[in-house]
């Protein structure tokens, strides 16, 4: 237990040294599936109401990974309006977006936001029971400093998280994963590092390539 402890607590000052604060934990990838080249992927975060500029931020920055990869990519945030597929049934909504030229969905699942409290030792030395068990003014004194070090106890926000990609043609999911961001120091950070790490992950297993723009031929 003591172990698990420590390995939880130690794990996002490791993300922060490495620079990023975002990791996959896992993935996966449909058998027999290659990259194939979209016509134009619908990048949709389903992200609560209350985190609007969180969805947002989300579905734009994935969109602009997507179309820096050549392909073309659009934010639901930016094509349609929130309830746009509320009363819609699979059939109907499926249409919807593959009449509007969308051929393949990206998904940005936010599963669990928790904020985490935990300690750690600031400057004040501990000091051995025996040296204040008779006195509680010393020793309510002594905790009175501890507990209001700024180091002494920290918070941090954990996301986690979860993209889908699913090929429209086929109606089939081909790629997923999971993922955890912890304490990011802004929206745009977390959502930048995001995206990127989702496609490095999806281009590494083939799903998605580069694709290179054709050459234009001079006049």
């Amino acid at each position: 237990m003591k172990i698990r402890v420590f390995v939880l607590l130690l794990f996002p000052i490791l993300l922060i040294s490495c620079g990023t604060t975002t990791q996959i934990t896992s993935s996966w990838k449909a058998e027999d599936v290659t990259a194939i080249k979209y016509q134009k992927i619908l990048v949709l975060g389903l992200i609560r109401d209350n985190e609007r500029i969180l969805r947002e931020n989300m579905e734009q920055h994935l969109s602009e990974d997507l179309r820096s990869l050549g392909y073309n990519a659009v934010c639901s945030c930016n094509e349609y309006n929130p309830k746009t597929f509320e009363n819609l049934n699979e059939k109907e909504a499926l249409y919807k977006l593959k009449n509007s030229g969308v051929d393949a969905v990206l998904t940005i699942v936010l599963l669990d936001k928790s904020r985490e409290r935990y300690y750690l030792r600031g400057k004040t030395q501990y000091s051995p029971y025996s040296t204040y068990q008779n006195s509680l003014w010393y020793y309510s004194s002594l905790m009175f400093d501890r507990i209001h070090e700024d180091e002494y106890y920290l918070t941090d926000t954990r996301y986690v998280w979860e993209s889908n990609l699913y090929d429209l043609k086929n109606n089939k999911l081909i790629y997923s994963s999971q993922s955890q961001s912890f304490d990011p120091n802004s929206i745009e950070r977390l959502s930048h590092e995001y995206g990127q790490i989702i496609l490095k992950d999806m281009v590494k297993k083939n799903i998605l390539q580069e694709v290179k723009a054709p050459v234009m031929k001079a006049m």
